[in-house]
């Protein structure tokens, strides 16, 4: 699995820095559509990809926000992305009763498609260049608080004006910490239907200890169908399978939406990550996951309901991990160094370039040394509790559409309103015992790092023992019927302050540190780092020019590389792994979890073609968020699906390095293979190869 967690926003300074444009070289890279690589292509590979085609990938590929990506691969509005994309859905749908994370799931008509409770699917339909407008507000206003204000002011205003005018969700998206700025229009839906997925044994076969290795043997793949005003969707724009899939040595592309990297952040930023917010996190990760399987030991259904916690828990332990070890890295940290000195003694060589540019390192670097202390308390101050969330939403949201769209915090812009509220009116079930126990968690923790008398943890406990209030809290809300929300959503501030709603009481003791907390960061680091930030990523521009990618964002990027091995663990990774290949493992452990076959595969082996491919690695460049996107070969031919890097990729967040990063994907034969002979689905694998 390769969904690295995004980071803390504005909390996090790695996250908001900018450095170097150092050189790109062949299949590094995770590129706007706007921006392709296509002289780097034509001079490796000898193809440009047309207009069209690039068109046509663009919109036959989508964003879920559950945090992941996908493809339409049928006119139908057939839809393909990961398992562990679609596990969050799977385990709001399941019981101890029906458990469709252990047992799968298959539609085998169009009336059983299940609808998930709370699933959005994006489609990039359009973007706008807005830089100049962005950047416009802030001209001529010393005060760097004001200059925040009068940008997000004008973000907020495009945003609307926008979506008032299409009809779409419109998100402006920073580009190179400021450089660009990017109208990026999506067609929403959320009527979206799940049709299959396999066991999560035969998903993430090998379990953690394989987790961001190779060879793998995963069928990681689950299948949805979209749907528009009740009927599927019917799109132009899907991808073709191809039956045959990539060969080795061949040329393919991925299209995803990948969360975040910190390659142009300055090396003061990356000592911050390496110094104080890598540990921090780790810490609170490893805290967390502790007290989840504490819980799931108490019995199979008390397992049930965190394992998709602990599951997520392990891969975010992992990354974290393997960050830190990149960051310790001294060729690394080097190599970042470098880069870094190139560009500002480039900026330092132009007397004008200098005096407009040269200072904002060290304006960086200052805030860098500022916001150190402010980590921990950014971090720990949390409940991990869904029905908390909603309820400072809730508190805040009543309170911010009064104020124009503007002023109001940015999670309420106008804009984001639709999306905001389908998530917050979600019917998926909230287990209170799960509740209890994140939240007691967490206070637990905030209140061992940051003291007992921390104002945010004291604003929910109140001077009381955490468990005793917290089972108070969580057993006396309402907030777990979507109706009981509706109501004090459509009543106002009167209603939410009239509510005894416990959690609801708690959020608003809560709010106004979290408003005060917001201004303060937002005032006092953000306001600097955003025209520093802004600064490099013009003279960027004028050393590098536009030869370049920028960091991720969680928006549609193309990236492209080679089907091929590696070397590895003293000998040569091969670049597809088989079905004969899941057997031997599965032999080689005597079957022992977590390296055990299904069931279902057991009952397969002798209807399976054990030559045909089912996992395979390339050099494309990928990152956390890139988890069900689609490879496609020259033709736009669905080849495969994206759903980890390998070991060697996890200094991808700072650095790629192409003799060892690898992308590993779902062969797309041995996803056919799968259907057709394990899952008896050949209905749904004769409407993925086009043959009804």
């Amino acid at each position: 699995m390769n969904d690295r967690p995004i980071r803390l926003a504005l909390l996090l300074p790695a996250a908001l820095l900018v450095a170097t444009a150092p050189f790109i070289h062949c299949e590094e890279g995770m590129w706007t559509f706007d921006n392709p690589p296509l002289k780097l292509l034509k001079q490796k590979y000898n193809f440009v990809p047309t207009p069209e085609w690039l068109d046509h990938l663009r919109l036959s590929s989508v964003r879920l926000n559950d945090g992941g990506s996908g493809s339409f691969v049928s006119a139908n509005g057939l839809l393909l992305t990961n398992h562990h994309v679609a596990r969050g859905q799977l385990q709001k749908e399941s019981t101890a009763e029906h458990d469709y994370l252990r047992d799968g799931f298959f539609a085998a008509t169009p009336d059983q498609e299940m609808k998930s409770p709370d699933l959005e699917v994006d489609v990039l339909v359009g973007t706008k260049n807005v830089t100049e407008r962005v950047q416009n507000a802030a001209k001529g206003i010393a005060d760097d608080t004001q200059a925040l204000k009068a940008r997000d002011a004008a973000i907020a205003a495009i945003e609307k004006e926008n979506k008032d005018k299409t009809g779409l969700r419109s998100d402006v998206i920073s580009l190179y910490q400021g450089g660009e700025y990017w109208l990026y229009e999506y067609k929403e839906y959320t009527d979206v239907r799940l049709v299959f997925a396999p066991e999560q044994q035969a998903a993430f076969y090998g379990g953690d200890p394989d987790n961001f290795t190779y060879p793998r043997y995963d069928i990681d793949m689950a299948l949805f169908r979209v749907y528009d005003n009740g009927k599927p969707l019917h799109t132009e724009n899907f991808l073709k399978w191809s039956a045959k899939g990539a060969d080795p040595g061949e040329l393919v592309f991925i299209s995803g939406n990948p969360g975040s990297t910190e390659r142009d952040d300055t090396v003061s930023g990356l000592l911050v990550e390496r110094d104080v917010v890598g540990p921090a996190v780790t810490e609170y990760l490893q805290h967390r996951l502790a007290a989840a399987q504490a819980f799931a030991a108490q019995g199979p259904e008390q397992a049930r309901l965190v394992g998709s916690t602990i599951f997520g828990l392990q891969n975010s332990l992992k990354v974290f991990e393997g960050r830190a070890e990149a960051l310790a890295d001294k060729a690394i940290l080097a190599k970042k160094q470098a880069e870094e000195a190139d560009f500002r003694a480039k900026v330092a060589a132009n007397p004008e370039w200098q005096k407009e540019y040269g200072d904002a390192w060290v304006t960086i670097a200052k805030v860098d040394e500022q916001i150190k202390p402010e980590i921990k308390g950014q971090l720990f101050r949390r409940t991990d509790s869904r029905l908390f969330s909603i309820a400072l939403d809730i508190v805040q949201y009543v309170a911010e559409i009064k104020k124009p769209d503007g002023d109001r915090l940015p999670e309420y812009h106008e804009a984001g309103l639709q999306s905001l509220r389908f998530e917050m009116m979600s019917p998926a079930p909230i287990p209170p015992a799960t509740e209890k126990l994140y939240m007691s968690s967490a206070l637990k923790l905030a209140e061992d790092e940051l003291g007992k008398d921390d104002a945010y943890v004291q604003a929910i406990v109140q001077g009381g023992d955490i468990d005793t209030v917290v089972n108070s809290i969580v057993d006396g809300t309402k907030l777990g019927d979507p109706a009981v929300r509706k109501a004090l959503l459509d009543g106002g501030e009167a209603a939410v302050a009239a509510s005894t709603d416990p959690m609801i009481e708690a959020a608003r003791r809560v709010d106004p540190i979290a408003r005060a907390n917001y201004k303060r960061i937002h005032d006092t680091y953000v306001s600097v780092l955003t025209p520093a930030g802004e600064k490099l990523g013009k003279a960027r521009f004028l050393v590098y020019g536009k030869d370049a990618y920028p960091d991720a964002t969680f928006t549609l990027r193309l990236s492209y590389g080679t089907v091929i091995g590696y070397p590895y663990n003293g000998t040569i990774a091969p670049p597809f792994t088989t079905f004969y290949g899941l057997y031997d493992r599965a032999a080689s452990f005597s079957n022992k979890p977590p390296f055990d076959l299904t069931a279902k595969e057991e009952a397969a082996r002798d209807r399976l073609d054990l030559a045909t491919p089912l996992n395979f690695v390339c050099t494309g460049d990928i990152i956390g968020g890139n988890s069900g996107s689609p490879v496609v070969n020259r033709e736009g031919e669905l080849v495969g699906l994206v759903f980890d890097g390998n070991i060697e990729s996890m200094a991808g967040d700072f650095v790629y390095d192409g003799s060892k990063n690898r992308t590993v994907a779902v062969h797309s034969a041995g996803m056919i293979e799968a259907l057709r002979k394990i899952y008896g689905a050949g209905a749904l694998a004769d409407e993925l190869e086009g043959k009804n």
